[in-house]
């Protein structure tokens, strides 16, 4: 008796052609096609979010770094006097400082500066 695989393979190709929805001509329509599209999608998705992490680091960094030049020191400066002052805060929260409570950062950067 031979096994007749007409629902399992359509079941699979729908679930293909459904997470291509959007893709235009034969990537979304030819299931070899639709398949390398959707395998290459997700490796792009993955090293997304791994580039993610790699440019909002830059961006903070870039923040601090305006915040930090227009008082008159550098970045590299003012990094390692933080931790020559014990101040354990991270990129992500002086950044946050910079944008929204600049008077804390002044406060902060008061603090480093007159560390030496």
């Amino acid at each position: 008796m031979r096994v007749k695989r007409g629902t399992v393979s359509k079941r699979k190709h729908n679930k293909i052609f459904a997470a291509n929805k959007g893709y235009r001509m034969t990537k979304r329509r030819l299931i070899k096609v639709a398949t390398e599209a959707y395998l290459h999608a997700g490796e792009y998705a993955y090293a997304g979010r791994k580039d993610r992490k790699r440019d909002m680091r830059k961006l903070w960094i870039t923040r601090i770094s305006e915040a930090v030049k227009l008082r008159g020191l550098s970045y590299s400066s003012f990094v390692h006097r933080l931790k020559e002052a014990n101040i354990e805060l991270d990129r992500k929260m002086l950044s946050n400082l910079v944008i929204e409570d600049p008077d804390v950062f002044d406060e902060i950067f008061n603090q480093v500066k007159t560390v030496n």
